[in-house]
């Protein structure tokens, strides 16, 4: 089993950053290829970024790219996404997800078989 723990959400202005971080445990984090999906309110989960076990490959969705940068620390067992220049359009419930199974890079949220709980991101105009 493998727990995944997200935090860094929060409140921001338009323009704002935050950083979230996801802190795993249980498994090992290393071998994993991670994700962050969010999820706005009456909307489905969607994803946002990815990356590969060694960090190597990383890729973002078209909205967030060059805006948001995923990254990880695998002596820390924790993925982390960097957000800058949020707009209301990035409010959502944010959750990062390990592909324990596949070790690809996949934006499909079934590929995927560990879930945090989410941190909640608001930005306000």
């Amino acid at each position: 089993q493998v727990q995944l723990v997200e935090s860094g959400g929060g409140s921001v202005q338009v323009g704002g950053s935050l950083r979230l971080s996801c802190a795993a445990s249980g498994g090992t984090f290393s071998r994993y290829s991670m994700g962050w999906f969010r999820q706005a309110p009456g909307k489905e989960r969607k994803f946002v970024a990815a990356i590969t076990w060694s960090g190597g490959t990383r890729y973002s969705e078209d909205s967030v790219r060059g805006r948001f940068t995923i990254s990880r620390d695998n002596a820390k067992n924790t993925v982390y996404l960097q957000m800058n220049s949020l707009n209301p359009e990035d409010t959502g419930v944010y959750y990062c997800a390990a592909d324990t199974e596949r070790y690809g890079l996949f934006t499909d949220l079934l590929a995927y078989t560990y879930w945090g709980q989410g941190t909640q991101v608001t930005v306000s105009s």
